[in-house]
């Protein structure tokens, strides 16, 4: 018993390692942007472009690798995948111009979407139910550390080597990730359970998961809650850095201290999950965060605290930690085949709704944290609203 747990928690460290990479190659360089930016003698919003093209590989990049490797297996996916991560991150040390930059980096973005969509996958293959709530609750845990641990170490690079390390660091990244699959990760879809028919026909087949109204519901909710998270990663460094003129070495601490709320919410849902199901405890969060949220909301009209204000964000963060283990746990529960495709799904959802809150936060403010307190308490709401059962009419 104790044999096949400590196998599980290891298989999940791996899969938090392979999940965490894409994100990882936005965070870990995000501290060498001015001097990137002098390298090529271009402006911020060029590089802001090189940003949004990995955004949108990681986004596109779930798309086409869900269902190849509900094809293919998961296991050659990972390592196609994370073989082309590993050099297009190299190339990227040596380009000339900010143009080749976006073009790789977009390139760099779909490679390092294998790990977050086959990650899912691999864990739906394996488990269901509480257990795996559990799985996704470690899983999600593991990948919490890195947003946190990134940046920090991005600048330590800086200080040792120019932004060329930080890409040729991420290259020998891919490569030490690309033995883990090989030595570490099982193939966990067998030939008998793979799709069969075209490619085209694997990519109809992923959209056709979503005529399930149940699994529609659930896939947007994941989405919601999400787009909550990017609402507090795009306005926080606003809100405390001018609203409330916090230094940059305090709020990179703050920043930390809340990843870390991040990662012992979605580590709860583990523990809390073996008492009551998912749904229920999903509802429980959800009511909870709405509480919080709005409280966050009123403060931002009424009474302006920094220490109200640090409070409320970091237990809303704790809870919605824990939302994104449990989302995503019941999203992929209701997807009984083609966990490739549903999870392809699953990330697509997050990342478009990252994208639309992100410019939001924005144009309603951005040196306030009303629109902060806004989004998430709508978000909350909605995503309640999608987990009613709608009542069949009686003919």
């Amino acid at each position: 018993m104790e044999t096949k747990k400590s196998h599980i928690i290891w298989l999940a460290v791996l899969l938090g390692i392979v999940s965490a990479t894409g994100p990882l190659s936005m965070d870990l360089y995000m501290p060498a942007l001015p001097q990137m930016m002098a390298t090529f003698h271009t402006n911020a919003s060029m590089m802001q472009l090189s940003i949004t093209a990995c955004l949108i590989g990681l986004a596109v990049g779930q798309v086409i690798i869900g269902p190849l490797s509900d094809r293919y297996g998961r296991k050659p996916l990972l390592i196609i995948g994370f073989l082309l991560f590993s050099l297009s991150s190299a190339m990227i040390a040596f380009i000339p111009n900010i143009y080749a930059l976006i073009s790789l980096r977009l390139i760099q973005g779909i490679a390092g979407a294998t790990g977050q969509v086959i990650s899912r996958a691999v864990a739906r293959d394996m488990f269901e139910g509480k257990i795996l709530t559990r799985f996704y609750s470690l899983l999600t845990a593991v990948n919490g550390i890195f947003p946190i641990i990134a940046p920090i170490f991005g600048g330590l690079i800086i200080k040792v080597t120019d932004w060329q390390g930080i890409f040729l660091i991420l290259g020998v990244i891919g490569i030490i990730i690309v033995l883990m699959c090989i030595f570490g990760i099982p193939e966990t879809l067998s030939p008998d359970n793979r799709s069969t028919g075209s490619l085209f026909q694997s990519e109809v087949q992923m959209f056709h998961l979503l005529k399930d109204p149940k699994f529609f519901r659930l896939v947007l909710a994941t989405g919601l809650v999400y787009g909550s998270l990017f609402s507090y990663i795009s306005s926080s460094s606003f809100v405390f850095q001018s609203q409330f003129h916090m230094s940059v070495t305090d709020f990179s601490f703050l920043y930390a201290i809340n990843g870390v709320a991040i990662g012992v919410g979605s580590a709860l849902p583990g523990r809390l999950v073996m008492k009551t199901d998912s749904i229920k405890l999903l509802k429980e969060f959800i009511k909870a965060t709405i509480v919080t949220s709005l409280i966050l909301t009123l403060s931002a009209i009424w009474f302006k605290n920094l220490l109200v204000v640090m409070i409320l964000v970091f237990i809303i963060l704790l809870f919605i930690g824990a939302l994104l283990t449990l989302s995503t746990t019941v999203a992929m529960n209701a997807a009984d085949r083609n966990a490739g495709s549903a999870s392809a799904l699953v990330g697509l959802t997050q990342n478009a709704m990252g994208g639309i809150v992100s410019p939001l936060v924005g144009i309603m403010g951005e040196n306030t944290y009303l629109p902060m307190g806004l989004i998430i308490l709508i978000a909350m709401v909605l995503i309640n609203m999608l987990l009613v059962k709608p009542k069949r009419v009686k003919k």
